[in-house]
């Protein structure tokens, strides 16, 4: 049963997947001049202020450990955490204070590989990413449009929430408006 399970089976769906669906089945791996660069599924981190960022990882984006930081909504930790996240997410895209921030840009997810944010995280942070590039109001306006176009709606029409790839995004925008060293 070990042998059969363990082995014979996994391989034998593993070859299914690569058969039907290789690209999903090799982990929807990104490429940029040739080379990998990451994958659509899994997040990674974005720290210059020229990109969008990322959500928080509780695991620094580490996929062989991943997982959440298990801390339960009383936690005291959770809450400085959250509230030092959504003090620098107002201070680094210049945002006004008390402005209402995502859920997502103060908590990490559950796996700590979460590749997406919502279209107004996104949103949020065109502002920043345009005085970072120094970008005319014509090139802020196709932030606008890459943020729309690389929204993701929910599966099926109603299967979870809209949601924007970040690394996508950030491909798209060096692309469109061009790369900053």
């Amino acid at each position: 049963m070990t042998v059969l399970l363990g082995l014979v089976y996994p391989l034998f769906i593993t070859g299914i997947a690569r058969l039907a669906f290789p690209e999903k089945a090799s982990g929807l791996l990104v490429r940029n001049e040739g080379k990998i660069i990451g994958s659509q599924w899994i997040g990674q981190s974005f720290t210059s202020p020229v990109y969008f960022t990322s959500r928080p990882s509780a695991v620094d984006y580490q996929a062989m450990p991943s997982g959440g930081s298990n801390q339960g909504p009383t936690s005291r930790t959770l809450y400085e955490t959250m509230m030092k996240r959504k003090d620098a997410f107002i201070k680094n895209n210049r945002l006004p204070d008390g402005q209402p921030v995502p859920s997502e840009m103060l908590f990490a997810s559950a796996s700590g590989l979460d590749p997406h944010i919502s279209p107004e995280s996104a949103r949020l942070q065109i502002e920043r990413v345009a005085a970072e590039r120094n970008l005319s109001e014509e090139q802020k306006q196709q932030l606008y449009d890459l943020v729309k176009k690389h929204t993701e709606m929910p599966q099926f029409g109603l299967l979870g929430a809209s949601r924007v790839n970040v690394l996508m995004l950030n491909l798209e925008l060096d692309k469109k408006v061009g790369k900053v060293r």
